[in-house]
């Protein structure tokens, strides 16, 4: 099946995985990922079968590398995942896929700038109009699933501006001690770059429909996620491109000068955030959450380089480039709303999660390849 604008190569087959079959009604026990057989898609997609759950992965497999998580995940799970591969912007079938969920994890998503400055309308077709297709599929449900959705810092834009940070040897450092707290859900929005754009108006969607329809949804504008199962890349998942690059020998572009700032956050920390705002659905929709690793987990780039120096004795092949459009000099999550609401905070250090980061990523390429070419969306 195909749908119209849409090119048909993007929807790639898996050898061992079966057509999905489609009910007419919700399962009572049948989690919904779109973008499932992403990073975090899979990471929660275990998570969620580990403990006894059935996930629905819904995903047009247009990232290289993700048909790995999939066969992984089958190989793990058998019948507990169940795959539909078709695309985000078919309505048709993410209606079918909607019909079975009893609750929704929204991640299929364009990611990356880059990418959506090369091509602004496939951008917002797939995260902006996509997610409204998703929406409407929920809308048309009696009582709709409740649904999470993955936004992103991006919609804050340049939050802290370059006149706000002092330049230190190996960071940006912001001059206020409220800054240095982080960025909160009250920071106005500043949308910068195509990407910022679509995904800026999936996320107000989202916000709406809970409060126009009653859609029971909460919004997690998300920092740096990393850990195993990522297949990072220039355009996006810029900590396990440095960990891969450095194991392989490869040179690390860095655009700009390598200071900027990122709270970085280990994947299970990500996972466990976001079941916990599932479980707390009733009482927080309509609602936005920051999630990032927060003050005790931010990083510059420098700083990421001089760990992995650390890890593999090697010091890094590295050369500097221009700065890209909607790069933010520095970027910190403050998640104490997330807590309040949730009880949920950060357990794993950043020191931590890259050595079992580069744990993975070690046995990982002793059997594979990374893929580093740039796919479109």
């Amino acid at each position: 099946m195909t749908v119209d604008g849409l090119q048909p190569w993007r929807l790639r087959q898996v050898d061992g995985l079966e057509p999905v079959r489609h009910r007419d009604s919700a399962d009572d026990a049948l989690t919904l990922i779109t973008g499932g057989a992403g990073f975090i898609g899979t990471n929660l997609a275990d998570r969620i079968a580990r403990e006894g759950g059935r996930v629905l992965i819904y995903d047009n497999l247009s990232r290289a590398g993700v048909e790995r998580n999939l066969k992984w995940l089958k190989q793990r799970h058998g019948d507990r995942i169940s795959v539909d591969v078709a695309d985000i912007r078919d309505n048709e079938r993410i209606e079918a896929a909607v019909a079975q969920a009893v609750r929704v994890f929204h991640m299929a998503a364009q990611v990356a700038v880059t990418t959506s400055l090369a091509d602004p309308l496939t951008d917002f077709q797939i995260n902006a109009a996509g997610t409204l297709s998703l929406l409407e599929a929920l809308r048309k449900r009696h009582k709709p699933p409740p649904l999470v959705f993955a936004s992103t810092n991006k919609l804050y834009g340049e939050c802290v501006a370059r006149d706000q940070l002092s330049e230190e040897a190996t960071r940006y450092r912001p001059r206020r001690l409220g800054l240095r707290r982080g960025i909160d859900e009250l920071c106005p929005i500043q949308l910068v770059s195509p990407y910022g754009c679509s995904k800026g108006a999936a996320d107000q969607y989202v916000l709406d429909y809970a409060r126009a329809f009653g859609i029971p949804a909460a919004v997690m504008r998300m920092s740096c996620i990393y850990g195993p199962r990522q297949f990072g890349t220039t355009d996006q998942g810029w900590v396990a491109h440095f960990v891969g690059a450095c194991l392989q020998g490869e040179t690390i572009t860095v655009y700009g000068d390598g200071k900027q700032v990122r709270d970085i956050l280990f994947v299970e920390d990500a996972v466990n955030a976001y079941l916990l705002v599932q479980s707390h659905m009733p009482q927080i929709s309509g609602q936005v959450f920051n999630l990032g690793g927060g003050p005790r987990n931010a990083v510059s780039l420098l700083e990421l380089l001089a760990l992995l120096e650390g890890l593999t004795k090697t010091k890094p092949k590295v050369r500097f480039d221009n700065w890209r459009h909607g790069d933010q000099l520095y970027y910190v999550s403050d998640t104490t709303h997330l807590r309040r609401a949730t009880g949920w905070q950060p357990t794993v250090s950043y020191t931590r999660g890259i050595a079992q980061l580069h744990h993975w990523l070690s046995g990982f390429l002793g059997t594979h390849t990374l893929h580093r070419e740039r796919v479109p969306a």
